[in-house]
């Protein structure tokens, strides 16, 4: 049965400006150039330049004015501009037209294919062949299955095929350049590798370690390889260097120009120390100021003025007009608010590590941190610290780093004294980079070493932070 009632409810709702400005905070300062583009394509209220100062004489004000209007065609072409400096082949016969050549590499697929087209094959040998390459990953390897690439040649091309004879065209494809390529395995793209070499006694030793023994190999058991091959200990280090010479990815060797993109990263604070002092400074170099459209604001005050003529017409026009104005103005604000969260919140970080900042990047200077204390700092929500430290750099004197570098937990060591993590993993860098590879330190001794050095820390605790630092355990890290 339907009835009617009445609710009181308490709700939290975002605007849209708020909503604006909390995608603005995430962005750094390559997105934010790019957002600021779009806005003005989108919106004709929006224009690049600095707003006129209300303070300014009306002298002022009307020279800047005339300085942002646009340049007139008219004006342009009376102009007493010499007509050589409108040519557009403004060039002498002896200037050198020096051009840079443009250099794009094969891919490592054509690269494939062009080797395929060498190969005298039947029509349906190389259909074969051209889908067999087809399925082979940017690094060398073909994943699929044999059965599961028949399968979809029968569906997608109505062709029948055998794995036996998929088989006999993979071992055409094995045959190429790089070595290794068309490989289903590691085990199987190593030993293609060696299949061209030498049989020499390190070459021999090589192909049998990974024939007979690879699981012992990929988990470093030398001892057991060395009594099951019953060779001496220089054979097995001449044939484990003939193995760390192949390439494990042969796809990898090529670079492909047209995939390749280039990892650019601009800092969006810069941080000076002029004489003692740090000065920070947010980069706004590529990001233009903006203001709001003299046109659209006087067409508004017109229709203000004489609403009472205005016709259905100039109403609907003068809604729009309101509308990307309105639009506009939020933009501007929620710019400016990113930049006061930013600067407040970079300045806080600055405050809280300026031991660290100081000392020019001594990392034993660097304080436990977490967003809570940064948050209780700055009087900001911890939502907004994270949006601000998320994908944002900054560029020192000594070296550029993500906001997140400065964050990390804390912990206490013998003397009650409370050091950032961070100090802690880097010296157990430092123990790891000092060990003997014959005999690597166990987590358990490298938490007896960081015991001895004050920082009461258990075995799991090294093993947490030995995998964040992407360090193996002691048994992989063990050469000979």
């Amino acid at each position: 049965m339907l009835h009617q009632s009445l609710q009181q409810r308490l709700i939290q709702k975002l605007s849209p400006q708020q909503i604006q400005l909390i995608k603005l905070l995430e962005i750094p300062a390559m997105q934010l150039e790019q957002r600021i583009k779009e806005e003005l394509e989108e919106n004709p209220a929006l224009e690049e330049g600095a707003e006129p100062d209300p303070d300014a004489s009306p002298e002022e004000q009307e020279t800047a004015k005339a300085e942002g209007e646009d340049f007139s065609i008219d004006a342009y072409l009376n102009s007493d501009i010499p007509s050589y400096k409108l040519n557009v082949k403004n060039y002498s016969q002896d200037d050198q037209k020096t051009e840079m050549p443009f250099s794009a590499g094969s891919s490592f697929h054509e690269t494939l294919l062009s080797q395929l087209g060498l190969r005298p094959l039947e029509k349906r040998i190389d259909q074969l062949a051209r889908y067999l390459i087809g399925n082979i990953d940017d690094d060398g390897y073909l994943r699929r299955s044999l059965e599961a690439v028949a399968d979809d040649l029968a569906f997608s091309m109505g062709i029948t095929t055998s794995e036996q004879e998929l088989e006999r065209i993979l071992s055409v494809i094995q045959e190429f350049d790089p070595p290794g390529v068309g490989a289903r395995n590691l085990k199987e793209c190593l030993l293609l590798q060696l299949r061209g070499r030498d049989d020499v006694t390190s070459v021999t030793d090589a192909r049998r370690i990974l024939e007979l023994y690879f699981d012992e190999f990929s988990k470093k058991h030398y001892d057991k390889i060395l009594a099951r091959m019953n060779i001496t200990e220089a054979r097995l280090k001449e044939a484990m260097d003939e193995i760390l010479r192949l390439n494990p990815k042969p796809g990898g060797s090529f670079s492909d120009q047209h995939l390749k993109s280039s990892e650019h990263i601009i800092a969006d604070f810069i941080l000076e120390n002029k004489d003692g002092e740090l000065q920070l400074s947010l980069n706004s170099r590529s990001i233009p100021e903006l203001k709001v459209s003299r046109m659209y604001s006087e067409m508004l005050e017109s229709y203000q003025s004489n609403r009472r003529n205005a016709s259905r017409q100039d109403r609907e026009a003068v809604s729009f007009v309101k509308q990307k104005l309105d639009s506009a103005k939020w933009f501007i604000d929620a710019i400016r608010q990113r930049q006061q969260t930013l600067t407040l919140t970079m300045s806080a970080i600055i405050d809280y590590q300026r031991k660290y900042f100081l000392s020019g990047g001594d990392e034993s200077f660097l304080v436990p941190m977490i967003l809570k204390d940064i948050a209780d700092k700055t009087g900001l929500d911890i939502s907004t610290i994270s949006r601000v430290a998320n994908s944002k750099y900054i560029q020192t004197y000594f070296g550029l780093f993500p906001l997140k570098f400065f964050f990390s937990e804390g912990l206490q060591t013998d003397s009650g004294e409370e050091v950032s993590t961070r100090e802690i993993k880097k010296i157990l860098q430092e123990c790891i980079d000092a060990e003997s590879k014959r005999r690597p330190l166990t987590d358990d001794q490298l938490a007896e070493i960081l015991q001895e050095k004050g920082y009461l820390i258990a075995r799991r605790t090294v093993a947490k932070y030995r995998e964040q630092l992407n360090i193996p355990v002691a048994r992989l890290r063990k050469e000979l």
